[in-house]
Parts: C-alpha cells; sequence; structure tokens
C-alpha cells in the first residue's frame, strides 16, 4: 500500500512538474493534513501553519520539476521543504529573539526529517516503542516534538534541571532508534 501512495505522489508530483494544476489538487489533497500538522507543530499557530502550508504548494509547483525519486521518497521532500519553510517563517518573525536559533537549532535536521517521515509512516510500530520509554522520556519527547518546546522551556515546564531533561530526550531518542531499528 506504501508503494502504491508513493507512485501516485511521484506521478502528482510529475504533473506539477509539467504545470498541471490537476496534478496539483491531487497532491494537495493526498499531503497536505500531513504538512499543516508538520507546519504545526513547529509554528504552534494556526494562521502561520495555513500561511506556511500556501508557501509550501507554491514551491512545490516552482520546484518540481527538481524531485528527484531516486533521491528521497515524495513525502520526505515535501517534508523537508516544509520544514524549511517553517524556519524562514521563524526567523522573519523573530529575528530579534535570543529563542529562535535555540528553537531552530532543537529541531530535526534535514537527515532526521527523513527519519521522522519514515516515523510517521509506521505510527504503530512508534506507539508500541513509546509504550517501552519511562514516563519521563515519554513525556520529554512528546512535548519537544509534538509541542515543539526547547530544552530550557521542558525543564521549566517538567520542574526539572535543564540537564535531567536533556537526558531524558537524548536516551528516550536512543531508545526509541534502537526499538524503532528492530521493528522496521
Amino acid at each position: 500500500m506504501q508503494d502504491s501512495r508513493n507512485d501516485a505522489l511521484i506521478e502528482y508530483l510529475s504533473g506539477c512538474a509539467r504545470q498541471d494544476a490537476k496534478a496539483l489538487d491531487q497532491l494537495y489533497r493526498a499531503t497536505s493534513a500531513h504538512l499543516y500538522a508538520q507546519l504545526l507543530r513547529i509554528l504552534r499557530h494556526e494562521a502561520s501553519a495555513q500561511d506556511c502550508l500556501q508557501q509550501v504548494y507554491i514551491r512545490v509547483w516552482a520546484a518540481a520539476a527538481q524531485y528527484d525519486a531516486g533521491r528521497a521518497r515524495p513525502m520526505t521532500w515535501l517534508g523537508t521543504m516544509t520544514r524549511n519553510i517553517a524556519i524562514d517563517w521563524i526567523r522573519r518573525q523573530r529575528p530579534s529573539e535570543h529563542d529562535s536559533d535555540e528553537l531552530i537549532a532543537a529541531m530535526p535536521g534535514r537527515s532526521d526529517i527523513e527519519a521522522d517521515v519514515d516515523l510517521a509512516q509506521h505510527s504503530g510500530e512508534l506507539h508500541q516503542c513509546l509504550a517501552e520509554l519511562n514516563d519521563d522520556q515519554r513525556r520529554a519527547l512528546e512535548l519537544a516534538y509534538f509541542e515543539g518546546l526547547t530544552h530550557q522551556d521542558l525543564a521549566n515546564q517538567l520542574d526539572q534541571p535543564l540537564g535531567t531533561v536533556k537526558s531524558w530526550v537524548r536516551r528516550g531518542l536512543e531508545r526509541l532508534k534502537t526499538c524503532m531499528s528492530h521493528l522496521i
């Protein structure tokens, strides 16, 4: 089923490269909910996420010819583009805040986006692995990745020392990685 979805997305992207508006509409219908959720997790503001989602599809329309199915799956490519647009938005909106660079640095990197998309596609396995984490690690990871909290924000919200929170996140990610590698 995953292969047929990827094939359909590749076909939609090819259509976009040929400036086929119907292909863009199909791509939007197939991917917008996932990309919007990604933007909401990063930006934590609905209007901003909606504006950025529009920018994603404008950029897809302009750059679809650059997509190479041999280098990345469609959702990986779209997820990376979405993340980059969100980062650009954060930088434009908060250039004077000290936290913006820390927030961006705490976000997953380009290669981590591919892993995140893979994890999203294997949500059952992810939930199984999350259940194996201790409560502190699971809570810290959920707040960091689903609510976009920085390490300092986590320490404040969980009322724990910064070093403790960083350890929970690091060890939790290590355990998730090990668990997921055995399941996938």
